[in-house]
Order: structure tokens, then C-alpha cells, then sequence
């Protein structure tokens, strides 16, 4: 299924946390990216499909400024990246060698990217934070990226944060960090998710009225049975 515009509503409801659930349910355990955090405290919500991007480490005959011209390279990424996507960088959780900066943060912002997402850090902070695109980093750095990595390719799986992504994975990033959903389970997180959350805010209504968390959270039959009575009262109001 692609990433429709009610996909991306609908997920934008629903909290990464709740992703990471619903797909535990599946046996999916390693979904949510290590080292990714939004740069910017109280980002909202984002969802896109993954536009990946990958380093490696640094090569002295290949990791040079000059390298910054050529056909491959950051630069050259960022023309190919489809509007609305989430370019997904492959770090290596590097945190001494700034991936993206300023510049390539703008012309992302001026081609209509949804946000950055990267293992690793970004380089000229206040500059970046000032061209509003959204990010989910380690951290920054002063030095350039050729300083510890090589740029060698997009458009391929890679590994961020210690998670297997492929180019057109969804990917859900809040405050909580970064969590992929993959394609082929969309439709489940699509049905899932929503429900999730609903379950979920029912039971903290519980706990604020003064309900005990045995057999409230997980749920006994007598907990199922009063929670199946308030959705189908909800579904008749």
C-alpha cells in the first residue's frame, strides 16, 4: 500500500510508542532507531517514506572536500529526493563528523522534504534549527562530514540506528524518536494503531478514576467486556 494522504493523517495520530506495540505484536522487535532524537523540543509529529542515504567511514582518497562536487554526493542526494519524503541517513552513529549543515538543510526545505532522520549529527546548529526543517540526530558537531565518513550512495537499504531500512519503509518521528513501519504492514498499523491508542486512553481514564492496574493493564475478561461496553456506547452516540 503507498502512503496516501489519509495514511499519513491516520499515523499522525498515533504515537510511536503505540508503533512500536502493534508491531511487537507481530514479532517485530527492532523497529525504533537508536540515537535519533528531535533536535527541536515539542516537534510535532511526522510521517513520510524513507529516502535512504549512506556513509561509511572515512577514506582519506575519497573523503575530501573536492569530493562534495561529485556525482555522488550529498549534493547530488538531495535533487533526487521525492517532495514529502523523509531522507534517512546512515551514519554509523558517527558523532564527531556533521552529515548535513545549513545549506543542505535549506535546499531540503526549498524541495519540500518532510524532515531528516540520521544516527549520527548534524553540523552548524543554529543555522540548521533556523531553516525550520524538522531533524532527528545525535547531536552536532562542528567538523564536516569527509572528517570521519565517506558518502557513497542513496536509494538503497542501509542500517540506521541499528535498524534495517529500505528505501520506501514508512517512518514515524515524534518526540519520542524515530520508529519504521515496513511496507509490507501498513495496512496492519493502519487498522491497529488507532485502536491502540483508544484502548490505551480508555485504560488511563481507568487508572485516573482511581482503577487498579491488575487485570486492568493487560486486560482481564471483566476489563475486556467493560471496555467492549464503552466502545460500542461511543460507536452509538
Amino acid at each position: 500500500m503507498s502512503l496516501t494522504p489519509d495514511a499519513i493523517a491516520t499515523l499522525a495520530r498515533v504515537s510511536t510508542a503505540t508503533i512500536t506495540t502493534v508491531l511487537l505484536k507481530k514479532g517485530l522487535r527492532n523497529v525504533w532507531l537508536r540515537g535519533a532524537r528531535p533536535l527541536r523540543p515539542g516537534q510535532e509529529r511526522l510521517v513520510g517514506e524513507a529516502f535512504t542515504l549512506r556513509f561509511v567511514p572515512a577514506r582519506e582518497d575519497l573523503a575530501t572536500p573536492e569530493s562534495w562536487a561529485s556525482p555522488i554526493s550529498t549534493r547530488a542526494a538531495i535533487e533526487a529526493m521525492p517532495e514529502g519524503c523523509i531522507a534517512v541517513i546512515d551514519a554509523m552513529g558517527v558523532s564527531d563528523a556533521g552529515v548535513f549543515g545549513d545549506i543542505l538543510c535549506a535546499r531540503m526545505v526549498k524541495r519540500g522534504m518532510t524532515a531528516l532522520v540520521t544516527d549520527g549529527v548534524v553540523r552548524d546548529l543554529e543555522g540548521v534549527l533556523g531553516t525550520g526543517l524538522p531533524v532527528w540526530c545525535n547531536g552536532a558537531a562542528a567538523p564536516p562530514s569527509v572528517a570521519g565518513l565517506t558518502f557513497v550512495g542513496w536509494g538503497e537499504p542501509i542500517a540506521c540506528g541499528g535498524v534495517a531500512v529500505f528505501p520506501k519503509d514508512i517512518i514515524v518521528a515524534d518526540q519520542d524518536g524515530v520508529v519504521l513501519i515496513p511496507q509490507a504492514l501498513l495496512d496492519h498499523v493502519l487498522a491497529e494503531g488507532p485502536e491502540q491508542e483508544r484502548m490505551e486512553g480508555w485504560i488511563v481514564e481507568e487508572v485516573n478514576n482511581g482503577a487498579v492496574l491488575p487485570g486492568l493493564y493487560p486486560m482481564n475478561a471483566e476489563t475486556k467486556a467493560r471496555y467492549a461496553a464503552f466502545k460500542e456506547k461511543a460507536g452509538k452516540a
